[in-house]
């Protein structure tokens, strides 16, 4: 497996609580030890990102969550952009 950021990893994580889901869920999701998840939730719901609703307990994307899901997926995008622009410029040299 490639390496992840701590961002990366966060984002995995709210994906997988858009609908709500369990610990276990997360962690299968995200491919974290438990270890690592309880650092990340708690984390996460200190931050407000992440909510936990203890009538199904479950863990829920917030507002907040869901902006910076939005904002992750767009800057994502934009560096995908730029990486193959930058890698059409590299092709065109090494052709010429």
């Amino acid at each position: 497996m490639k390496y992840r950021s701590r961002t990366d990893i966060v984002s995995t994580i709210l994906q997988a609580g858009i609908n709500g889901a369990t610990k276990t869920r997360l962690m299968y999701s995200a491919f974290l030890s438990h270890a690592q998840l309880q650092e990340y939730l708690q984390f996460l719901t200190e931050k407000k990102l992440l909510g936990f609703d203890e009538k199904t307990s479950e863990y829920k994307l917030t507002e907040q969550g869901l902006r910076f899901l939005r904002v992750y997926e767009d800057i994502s995008k934009i560096v995908a952009l730029e990486v193959n622009k930058t890698s059409e410029k590299t092709t065109l040299i090494v052709s010429e």
